[in-house]
């Protein structure tokens, strides 16, 4: 007599939708589950391995042993299955592969909640279908969300050396809940809306900063359990923070117990080396020609927005997905079909993956590092883009941080690098980033790739981030960087906190907060970033003087702001600047305030512009700006 089917155990329209890629909770069937069958409590276990001879769980509930738990593969896709009675909570495991040339590989699940701490490799039995929330609130007004309406400021941080408990005899790291309740106040106090947490999925190498993942559906167990992930975002949720995490579907590394050849075979990589391998990198890249790789993918980015609420997913290394050739030399890759170098299955995969994420979530974001030109990555699928809600302006950083870095003297001769990003601000719905990748690596901290010494680098800095906030687009600062941590960042030890005592970084932080708050709180920063009629050059060809000047408009047009920035050591006596109407001027913002570390010279609050031809505008004002200047007046 056929034995009845249970609800947990996978069945063949399970097998039917993940063999076509279209499983989206796969995640509930695959892995360890523990389960009640028929009074008897204990774990229920799945896994894919196509290619293996046979497959059996051990772990500490059998001492290991290979040949006490055998699983039973299903009929159609090489699915391994087995029940196993009195398997508790927390306890460690394995599956281990027999491959088809008769090896034994101990592999960890792909589809774990919960991981042992490294450097141990085990999964944990978790279970995670009780987790408490209490963001209903958030949650709801997530879906009505639109970003390219409301203003986003994101702090970027790695939590393990955001900060760390001195003197402890581990490695002092916060927990997902101290961290929780440590990064709100500083948020709330400094005025960000979004926090993106680097590398949180289950990763070995502590190197890699996360971006090296072995367990894609766990996270890391660094900081605490799975239930304890979940406390941190239902924690910023309630305080009114959006939580962004990056997310890894470009490659994965070859440790043992991981994804690579996972049953013996390349199972989730290409098996073509040409294809299937990162030269550069040392890792594996996905087979997006697998329905089930995909599967396995799209299902993890669903899982962590649905079942942890998380808001966004930073994708990393887009371009190098898109691009077959991507760090490649000649005879390292293989063409597509049609001879180019476009890899389409993965064009393919991102139309799939964002229109199942953002049809599924309203007001969730996809955001994409990418690095190229290539077209429409934030366009609509239907219209042949990629669908991503946004895109980093890899460009955009580019040029600014090389012109920062210019002596000012050299800078007249490099104008047009401040004001070319501008030609193509709204091809895409882009967000401005001055990220981790940028103060690694010997590339300097903020603060030191500014020119000169002492005075000047502070104060070419302020100018630096008040152009950014001012130009289209959302915004991303890397944590340390508010407060010119003048080290460059290591995942080694916590940012430098102790420089807060000295009065020139308070200065650059009470400048990044006052400019943060001023950007959350006045619409033209933000209301039309996605349109023409949001941003109006007053001056982009001052190159002589190297100074910029521009407005930002409000969609009523009764908030408007006017910038202007000096990037010289040169003071102006009386800078006169071009305006649209003969109206009071207000000065909301001056970097020469002596809380901004600037000489305090009193000035007056309000200008009047009067008829005097400027900048090719009927009418103008004059205002004193003092070497490395910046005053934002609203009107």
């Amino acid at each position: 007599m056929e034995k009845e089917w249970k609800a947990y155990e996978i069945g063949e329209l399970d097998q039917y939708l993940f063999g076509q890629g279209n499983h989206y909770e796969i995640y509930k069937k695959l892995g360890a589950h523990m389960v009640d069958d028929e009074g008897q409590e204990g774990v229920y276990f799945a896994v894919w391995a196509p290619n293996a001879k046979s497959v059996s769980v051990v772990g500490e509930f059998n001492d290991w042993d290979r040949t006490r738990n055998p699983m039973t593969r299903a009929e159609y896709i090489g699915i391994y299955t087995c029940f196993v009675p009195g398997v508790k909570e927390g306890m460690m495991y394995k599956f281990c592969i027999e491959t088809i040339t008769g090896e034994y590989h101990m592999k960890a699940d792909p589809y774990a909640n919960y991981a042992e701490l490294r450097p141990g490799t085990a999964s944990r039995i978790t279970n995670i279908e009780n987790l408490k929330w209490t963001d209903s609130s958030w949650m709801a007004a997530r879906e009505k969300w639109n970003h390219k309406k409301e203003p986003m400021s994101v702090y970027e941080v790695h939590m393990g050396s955001w900060k760390r408990h001195p003197g402890t005899e581990d490695e002092g790291f916060y927990t997902y809940r101290e961290f929780a309740k440590e990064i709100t106040k500083y948020m709330k106090d400094m005025g960000y809306t979004h926090v993106e947490i680097m590398g949180i999925a289950e990763h070995p190498f502590d190197g890699s900063w996360g971006y090296q993942v072995t367990g894609y559906y766990a996270p890391t167990s660094r900081y605490g359990t799975p239930e304890d992930f979940a406390w941190m975002i239902n924690y910023l949720h309630r305080n009114g923070i959006g939580v962004i995490m990056d997310w890894v579907p470009a490659h994965f590394p070859k440790d043992e117990h991981g994804l690579a050849e996972f049953d013996g075979t390349a199972t989730y990589e290409y098996a073509d080396p040409r294809k299937g391998e990162h030269p550069d990198w040392g890792t594996k890249i996905f087979d997006l020609g697998k329905n089930e790789v995909r599967n396995f993918l799209i299902a993890n980015a669903l899982f962590w927005v649905e079942h942890f609420h998380i808001d966004g997913l930073r994708v990393d290394a887009v371009a190098s997905m898109l691009y077959l050739d991507y760090g490649k030399k000649d005879g390292e890759w293989v063409p597509n079909q049609y001879g180019g170098n476009e890899n389409l299955e993965a064009v393919d995969f991102f139309k799939h993956l964002n229109t199942v994420v953002l049809g599924r979530n309203p007001g969730a974001l996809m955001i994409a590092e990418e690095s190229t030109a290539w077209p429409k990555v934030t366009g609509d699928v239907e219209d042949g883009g990629l669908g991503f809600s946004l895109k980093w302006n890899m460009g955009w950083m580019h040029d600014f941080t090389e012109y920062m870095k210019l002596d000012p003297y050299f800078r007249k001769d490099n104008h047009h690098m401040m004001t070319f990003a501008m030609s193509y601000a709204y091809s895409e719905d882009y967000i401005l980033v001055l990220s981790h990748d940028e103060v690694v690596h010997l590339k300097c901290s903020m603060i030191n790739k500014m020119p000169g010494l002492g005075f000047d680098k502070y104060a070419n800095l302020k100018a630096g981030y008040a152009f950014m906030m001012g130009h289209a687009g959302k915004k991303l600062l890397f944590m340390g960087q508010d407060f010119a941590q003048l080290r460059e960042w290591s995942e080694e030890r916590e940012l430098d906190w102790y420089l807060l005592e000295e009065p020139e970084h308070q200065a650059i932080q009470s400048w990044m907060r006052d400019l943060l708050h001023m950007y959350k709180k006045k619409q033209a920063l933000y209301e039309l970033d996605q349109s023409w009629e949001g941003f109006e050059w007053v001056n982009a060809d001052d190159a002589y003087r190297s100074i910029y000047s521009f407005i930002r408009h409000s969609k009523d047009g009764k908030h408007n702001l006017l910038f202007v920035i000096n990037f010289t050591p040169m003071e102006r006596e009386d800078y006169r600047v071009g305006v649209p109407r003969k109206k009071q001027y207000k000065l909301i913002l001056n970097s020469d305030d002596v809380k901004y570390g600037g000489n305090g010279e009193k000035r007056q609050n309000i200008y009047h512009a009067v008829k005097k031809e400027c900048d090719g505008r009927p009418y103008s004002f004059g205002y004193k700006l003092p070497p490395y200047g910046v005053a934002v007046f609203e009107f």
